[in-house]
């Protein structure tokens, strides 16, 4: 059974980030601040309204941003545009757009984030990590397939 964590414990930083526009599209982006531990190319856990979902770190020459959060890692890795992009939903729900502050917390460092309208308050559950030689087997098997 996953553990609880609320977003207000002391095992949870929390940053202060910003929405942004994506490339040339009208769509939102959320802009990294700096020290989350991830870089270019990484792939998250983003939790959006209790909700997990995946997600890729980009750069652009602002620096680290999410351009989108999807139900699975495939929709992630392969970008062909297929799949509800899970970010753009959140953000309309809410009534967020580009130039808005969010808070990110950071609940697993380099892997769980969540994403909340600044001062709500949300309770995450944190599993653990996949075994990183189970998963480097998966990551073989679909670079091989792909």
């Amino acid at each position: 059974m996953p553990d609880r964590i609320a977003s207000d414990a002391d095992g949870v930083t929390t940053h202060r980030a910003r929405l942004a526009r994506s490339g040339g599209t009208r769509l939102p982006c959320l802009r990294l601040p700096d020290g989350l531990g991830v870089e270019a190319g990484d792939e998250i856990r983003l939790v959006l309204d209790g909700t997990r979902y995946h997600a890729r770190v980009a750069g652009d020459a602002s620096g680290l941003l999410v351009r989108g959060a999807y139900d699975n890692r495939r929709l992630v890795r392969e970008n062909t545009g297929e799949g509800e992009n899970r970010l753009v939903e959140w953000c309309r729900e809410h009534d967020r757009e580009p130039d808005d502050a969010v808070d990110l917390d950071a609940v697993d460092p380099g892997h769980l984030y969540g994403l909340r309208v600044p001062g709500e308050r949300t309770v995450y559950e944190v599993s653990k990590r996949p075994n990183s030689s189970l998963q480097d087997i998966a990551d073989s098997l679909y670079d091989d397939s792909g």
